[in-house]
């Protein structure tokens, strides 16, 4: 099993994180309130985020499909917060941009091209979320480095420490090795370590 430490959020960081845009309420902080909500509650990568667009998710439903890592499609689940924010914030569109993430000061210069072909249309990179999710983890007070990765870490310790069994994390994942999920049992692993130590150490 691989050894490798992994970083991630939870408790009053993963929450003063998540509420880290809402101060001012603006169609940007909308944006960014939705990407992390939808990173916290999807485990995507940075790559499948960025890609998402509008058409790919009906927030009717709490699940949508993703295509991943060597064109493999998962199943992904949404949040009841996650699919808030995300209306709220495609209600405060007012472009034809067909890509969830986009960088809004430009949006207006594309509002009427309707006819564009997907790649002429601007949407935020992977660099750009990195530096948003850096801002805002600092805007929290937050010492850690915190990535993308960072997020989707925090889904997976958060599964595992809530029952979920690893082979049910893996696919939601979208790891195609169980070995690269077990990166995230160490963190369940140091509960039970403690649960031994509390209930069953002393004696």
């Amino acid at each position: 099993m691989p050894s490798r430490q992994i970083a991630f959020l939870e408790g009053s960081d993963l929450e003063r994180l998540l509420g880290a845009p809402l101060t001012p309420q603006t169609s940007t902080s909308l944006r960014d309130k939705a990407m992390l909500e939808l990173f916290f509650s999807t485990g995507l990568r940075v790559s499948e985020l960025t890609n998402l667009k509008k058409d790919d998710i009906n927030l009717k439903k709490d699940e949508f499909t993703v295509k991943g890592k060597g064109g493999k499609w998962r199943v992904v689940f949404l949040s009841n917060q996650a699919k808030y924010w995300l209306a709220k914030y495609l209600e405060a569109r007012r472009d034809f941009n067909p890509f969830i993430f986009i960088p809004l000061d430009r949006a207006h210069n594309q509002r009427d091209k309707k006819k564009m072909k997907d790649k002429d249309w601007e949407k935020l990179t992977p660099r750009s979320v990195q530096r948003l999710i850096k801002r805002y983890s600092k805007m929290a007070g937050i010492t850690k480095n915190i990535t993308p990765h960072v997020l989707r870490h925090s889904y997976a310790t958060d599964l595992l420490q809530n029952g979920a069994d690893i082979r049910s994390v893996q696919e939601m994942l979208g790891h195609s090795s169980i070995t690269t999920t077990q990166i995230y049992t160490h963190v369940t692993n140091k509960g039970l370590a403690e649960v031994f130590k509390n209930f069953h150490g002393k004696k």
